[in-house]
C-alpha cells in the first residue's frame, strides 16, 4: 500500500515508537501512584516526554505541557476556558470541526475571518477587521484540507495588540512547520500526537499560557487528594485519571526522532514530494490542483478535484490500486466553503517523511491511469 493520508494519521512511524509502546505495556504502571519501580519508570517516561515536547515547541515551563487524548480534547479545554455563551469569537475560514462544533455547542457568537486560499495578507486583514469586540480568537496553523500555512505569528500579534486571547490549532503543523509557543504569545496551542509528532493514536498535547483554565474532566490526580476541588496548578489541573503511559512512551520516541531529523527537514522533504507529484500530473487536464503559487505557504498536503469524477469514487478507485487517500470534506466544511469546494469536496494527498519519490510517482501514475 502507498499511504498518502498522513494528514489524518501518521500510519508510518519510526520503529522505536512501536517498540516503546510494547515495552511500556510490559514494564510501566501509573505515574504518581507509587514509589515502586514500574510506577517510577512510568513517571520518568511521562516527564521525559513532557520535557522533549517543551524543547521541540519552545515552551518555557514543563508544567505548561499538558497531555490530552487528542487535539479535539485540548481544543475543548481551551475553548471552554475562554468562551461563554454569547461571546464574540473570531475564527479563520479554514477551521476544523474540532473548533467550530465546540464553539457552536457553547452558543458563541462566531465571526469567520474568511479570506482567499493561499493569501496570508488577506488573512491578516480579515482578522484585523473582525477582532474589535471579540472575547477570543481561534486560528489553525495549517489547513488540514489544503496544507495552507496561515500567518499565525502575524495574527497572534494582532490579538496581543487588541487584548484578545488566541487559541492556535497546531494539528497539521506540529512536527513540520514547527511552533515557538513562548514567542507566539497565544493563550493555548493544541495538537494531536498521532499526526506530525509521529506518536500513537489516543495521544495529544495542550500548551497552556496560564494555569487559569477550566478542567473538562474531574477526578484523581495523585496530588492534593484531600481536596474536593481540582488542583489549581498545571499540569495536574487538566490531567485527571490514569495517564496513557504506552501512548506517551510512543509519543516520546516520535518527538525524539523529530529532534534528530528536525521539523525543517521534514517540511522540505514533504514539499519536494508534493512538487514531484504535481509535476507528474501536468498535462492531465481533468485534474484541478489546489497548489500555492508560493511554496512557502503550503505544507506537503495537496487537494485536487477531478472533472467528471466524484471525489469519493476517485478515492475508491485509487484504493483498488493500492493508494490510500482521503476524500470528501475532511471534517472541515468551513474550509471548503471558504475555498469554494463545499459542493464536491476534494481528494487529498498528504505526504509524510517516510514516503518516497517512487511511491509518489506510482500514485500519480495510478491517478493518470484512472483518468486517461
Amino acid at each position: 500500500m502507498i499511504y498518502l493520508d498522513s494528514a489524518a494519521t501518521s500510519l508510518q512511524k519510526p520503529a522505536a515508537v512501536r517498540y516503546a509502546v510494547a515495552e511500556a505495556m510490559r514494564t510501566m504502571s501509573s505515574p504518581g501512584r507509587g514509589g515502586y519501580e514500574s510506577a517510577m519508570l512510568a513517571a520518568d517516561t511521562v516527564l521525559d516526554c513532557r520535557s522533549a515536547l517543551a524543547d521541540l515547541l519552545c515552551v518555557r515551563d514543563l508544567e505548561q505541557v499538558v497531555f490530552t487524548s487528542s487535539a479535539t480534547h485540548g481544543l475543548n479545554i481551551a475553548i471552554r476556558s475562554l468562551v461563554k455563551p454569547g461571546d464574540k469569537v473570531v475564527i479563520s475560514g479554514y477551521e476544523h470541526n474540532a473548533v467550530w462544533r465546540p464553539l457552536w455547542g457553547i452558543g458563541a457568537d462566531i465571526h469567520v475571518a474568511a479570506s482567499p486560499l493561499f493569501d496570508p495578507d488577506a488573512a491578516v486583514a480579515a482578522f484585523q477587521r473582525e477582532l474589535p469586540g471579540a472575547k477570543a480568537a481561534v486560528c489553525c496553523q495549517v489547513s488540514n484540507v489544503f496544507g495552507y500555512i496561515l500567518p499565525v505569528e502575524r495574527i497572534a500579534a494582532l490579538c496581543r495588540a487588541a487584548g484578545v486571547p488566541l487559541i492556535v490549532d497546531a494539528s497539521q503543523g506540529a512536527g513540520s512547520v514547527g511552533l515557538d509557543f513562548e514567542n507566539l504569545g497565544c493563550a493555548f496551542a493544541a495538537m494531536p500526537g498521532h499526526k506530525g509528532l509521529l506518536g500513537p493514536q489516543g495521544t495529544g498535547v495542550l500548551l497552556c499560557r496560564s494555569p487559569d483554565v477550566t478542567p473538562l474532566f474531574y477526578g484523581g490526580t495523585g496530588s492534593q487528594s484531600q481536596d474536593a476541588a481540582m488542583p489549581d496548578f498545571l499540569p495536574d489541573r487538566l490531567e485527571p485519571g490514569t495517564h496513557n503511559v504506552p501512548g506517551i512512551a510512543g509519543l516520546l520516541e516520535g518527538v525524539r526522532w523529530l529532534q534528530k531529523r528536525t521539523c525543517a527537514a521534514v517540511l522540505d522533504h514533504e514539499r519536494e514530494l508534493l512538487a514531484a507529484f504535481s509535476r507528474r500530473l501536468d498535462g492531465v487536464e481533468r485534474v484541478r490542483k489546489f497548489i500555492a503559487p508560493d511554496p512557502a505557504v503550503q505544507t506537503g498536503v495537496l487537494s485536487v478535484q477531478i472533472d467528471g469524477l466524484d471525489c469519493e469514487e476517485a478515492a475508491r478507485l485509487l484504493a483498488e490500486r493500492g493508494v490510500a487517500v482521503r476524500a470528501g470534506l475532511h471534517c472541515a466544511p468551513l474550509a471548503h466553503t471558504t475555498a469554494g469546494t463545499i459542493d464536491e469536496g476534494t481528494v487529498r494527498f498528504s505526504f509524510s517523511p517516510f514516503n518516497t519519490f517512487a511511491e509518489v510517482f506510482d500514485a500519480a501514475d495510478s491517478l493518470r491511469d484512472i483518468l486517461l
